[in-house]
C-alpha cells in the first residue's frame, strides 16, 4: 500500500493535468512548467506506481485502466484541497476572467448562447464562455476532469457522479414557412403526414423517439431531406415547402428571423426535459456555483 505521505502533490497535480489534457505539452502549458518537468514528474509517479499511468499513442497520452481508476478519486482529493486552500476567496463576476466550457447540443447554442452572452457582457465583462459539442459517451469524463464546466441539455441515463438541476420541459412542434399550405385551414394527420418532412437525424435520446412516431405515424413517406442537426433546419424549411418538427423553443427563437410558423403537430409526441449538469467535484465551486446559478435565473421555469 502506497502511503500518502510519501507523494509529492505537486505530482498528483501532474497525473491530474495530463489525464485531462492527454498531452505531456497541454499539461506542461496549464502547469507552467516545461515539457520535460512534466515527463521527469510522470516517471515518478509511474515508479510509485509500478505502472505506466499513461500510453503514447496516435491520439494522446491515453490512461491505462489503473490510471483511469484513480482519475477520479484522485480529482476530488485535489479539488478538496483547493477548496481548502480558497476558503476565503470568493468568485467576483465583476473582475473575474475565468474562462468556462459548455458542454450543449447544437439546438442549445442556438437557444442558450445569444441569452448567455449577453448576461456576462452586463454582469461580467471579462468572463469567457465556450460553447463545445456534447459527446453523451464522454461527457462524464470531460466534466470529471474539468474540460467541461457545465453540461445543458437533454441528456437521458446520466452518470451518479453528475448533479442536475431541471430548467424547463418543451413541446416538440411541427415547423414551416408562413406561405406553406398547411398555414391555412385544420392540419389533421392526413394533411400532415401528406406534407414532405425534413427529418432531424438526431441518434442520441430523446430525438430518436421523435423520429420512430414520426415514422409510425406515416410521415417518413414524403422525407426525401434529412440532416445530422437542427442549425441548418430553419435555413432549409424557410426556402422550401418542407415541414420540420423541432423542439419548440427552437421554433420560437426562428420563427419571426425566418419567417416560419409553428404547430401543435397532430399526433402524440414526449415533451423534452432540458437540465442543467455539474460534476460533484465541482459542487462547492464559487464560479460555478455563479453561473448554475446566472443559467437558472434566466432559463429555468
Amino acid at each position: 500500500m502506497i502511503e500518502p505521505t510519501s507523494i509529492d502533490l505537486n505530482l498528483l497535480s501532474v497525473f491530474q493535468e495530463v489525464y485531462r489534457e492527454r498531452q505531456i505539452s497541454g499539461a506542461a502549458r496549464r502547469l507552467g512548467l516545461t515539457q520535460s518537468a512534466v515527463s521527469n514528474a510522470l516517471a515518478r509517479l509511474r515508479r510509485t506506481f509500478g505502472d505506466e499511468l499513461f500510453v503514447r499513442t496516435a491520439h494522446g497520452m491515453q490512461p491505462t485502466p489503473l490510471a483511469q481508476q484513480m482519475a477520479e478519486p484522485i480529482g476530488a482529493a485535489m479539488a478538496q484541497v483547493a477548496l481548502a486552500l480558497s476558503q476565503r476567496s470568493r468568485f467576483d463576476a465583476a473582475t473575474s476572467n475565468r474562462r468556462f466550457t459548455l458542454a450543449m447540443t447544437d439546438v442549445g447554442e442556438v437557444y442558450f448562447m445569444p441569452v448567455l452572452v449577453e448576461r456576462c457582457r452586463a454582469a461580467a465583462p471579462h468572463v469567457e464562455i465556450a460553447s463545445r459539442r456534447a459527446n453523451a459517451p464522454t461527457l462524464k469524463e470531460d466534466m470529471e476532469t474539468g474540460r467541461v464546466d457545465l453540461a445543458i441539455g437533454a441528456f437521458e441515463d446520466m452518470s451518479e457522479a453528475l448533479f442536475q438541476r431541471q430548467l424547463f420541459r418543451q413541446a416538440f412542434v411541427s415547423m414551416f414557412r408562413k406561405g406553406h399550405p398547411l398555414a391555412q385551414g385544420t392540419v389533421d394527420l392526413a394533411r400532415f403526414t401528406q406534407a414532405s418532412h425534413l427529418i432531424v437525424e438526431a441518434a442520441h435520446s430523446p430525438y430518436d423517439r421523435i423520429n420512430a412516431l414520426l415514422e409510425k405515424a406515416g410521415a417518413m413517406a414524403n422525407a426525401r431531406f434529412r440532416v445530422p442537426h437542427f442549425t441548418a433546419v430553419p435555413y432549409i424549411v424557410s426556402t422550401s415547402d418542407l415541414v420540420v418538427t423541432v423542439p419548440q423553443k427552437l421554433a420560437e427563437s426562428a420563427a419571426a428571423p425566418f419567417g416560419l410558423k409553428w404547430i401543435e403537430p397532430p399526433l402524440q409526441l414526449p415533451t423534452l426535459q432540458t437540465n442543467v449538469f455539474w460534476h460533484r467535484r465541482f459542487n462547492h465551486d464559487p464560479g460555478i456555483q455563479w453561473l448554475r446559478g446566472l443559467i437558472a435565473d434566466v432559463f429555468a421555469e
